[in-house]
């Protein structure tokens, strides 16, 4: 399997979603394995866990817009690693042209982009037909790595004709990791430190997802009309409008603690003491996870043990609803 890594700024992580869902096709037939800094889990250092899995990633993607190249840690940490790794041929770096910017003559502009003529995703018809032709791209480039890392240890390994049976039995045992258990987790206690910050970097995805989900929203469909307003830290609201009459809104907000009803919804705004369903912190020894309480509509899913992506959309979903 092919560990693919994205290199982004934060400003287009509603297209990096985009082209994540693309890219299932892919990571469901087992071919990859995708890797961001959203994955990133309380109580890790974020710089080092991003220099790992760069430095473990075969495919590198780089998510090109005016936003990225401005960022000084996209640019100049990032990008020149990634640089640097397909240079020794340690991994193979892409880059996808997400909005348009003078990109060419940049250091990654020498590299084949993911796109005909590096065509910028925002230019094509819709962001689906973008991306579909990114994903035929990294398709391709997973099946050269492929063929090379089969090519190589069909290389590596003696013909067996040439060798002497204990030579064999030599060369396989080598050649093979020896067997060890996969039951190797172990029980820890999570801190009071590691659970208030989970909580507050979920509501502040949950936050950034909404403003970029109504901001899509509105972009695709003409006759509909968002507002996101952020009323305090721990708080924000969302309406939609079609045509001028709010069809749909809700409040979330969350305490800055672990109590009961750790992130809050409310379809009349931030509504203390009043909402529609609400989101658990929970842990089980060896991860923190979040669940929903159920008081909605939600069929039955409050047994789900989500990640910060699965809470943004189990609320979206309440939001949206009214409009499909």
């Amino acid at each position: 399997m092919t560990k693919l890594v994205f290199s982004y700024a934060h400003a287009d992580e509603a297209l990096r979603n985009e082209l994540e869902k693309h890219l299932s096709p892919l990571r469901r037939m087992g071919l990859i394995e995708e890797w961001h800094d959203r994955r990133i889990v309380a109580g890790e250092r974020f710089a080092r866990e991003i220099d790992k899995n760069f430095a473990d990633a075969q495919v590198i993607l780089l998510l090109v817009s005016p936003d990225f190249i401005h960022s000084d840690y996209c640019y100049d940490i990032e990008m020149t690693g990634a640089l640097a790794r397909d240079e020794r041929g340690e991994a193979v770096v892409i880059p996808v042209i997400l909005k348009p910017c003078h990109w060419t003559e940049l250091p990654f502009g020498k590299l084949q982009a993911a796109t005909k003529n590096g065509k910028p995703i925002v230019h094509f018809p819709s962001h689906d037909d973008g991306f579909y032709e990114v994903v035929g791209s990294i398709k391709r480039a997973v099946a050269s790595l492929g063929e090379k890392s089969r090519q190589s240890h069909a290389a590596a390994v003696p013909s067996s004709a040439s060798l002497h049976p204990s030579q064999i039995v030599s060369t396989l045992r080598a050649s093979t990791t020896a067997d060890r258990s996969s039951n190797l987790r172990l029980k820890r206690t999570f801190s009071d430190l590691e659970c208030d910050r989970a909580l507050k970097e979920c509501f502040d995805y949950v936050a950034n997802f909404f403003q970029a989900s109504l901001e899509e929203t509105n972009a695709r469909n003409p006759e509909i009309s968002t507002d996101f307003t952020r009323v305090d830290a721990k708080g924000f609201e969302a309406k939609i409008y079609v045509d001028g009459k709010r069809r749909s809104q809700c409040g979330i907000w969350y305490a800055g603690e672990r109590w009961a009803g750790d992130i809050t919804y409310s379809s009349s705004g931030v509504t203390p003491g009043s909402y529609n369903d609400s989101i658990h912190l929970e842990d089980d020894g060896y991860s923190i996870y979040f669940k929903p309480l159920g008081m909605s509509f939600r069929r039955g899913q409050n047994r789900e043990r989500l990640d910060q992506r699965g809470v943004a959309e189990y609320f979206w979903d309440m939001l949206i609803e009214p409009l499909q």
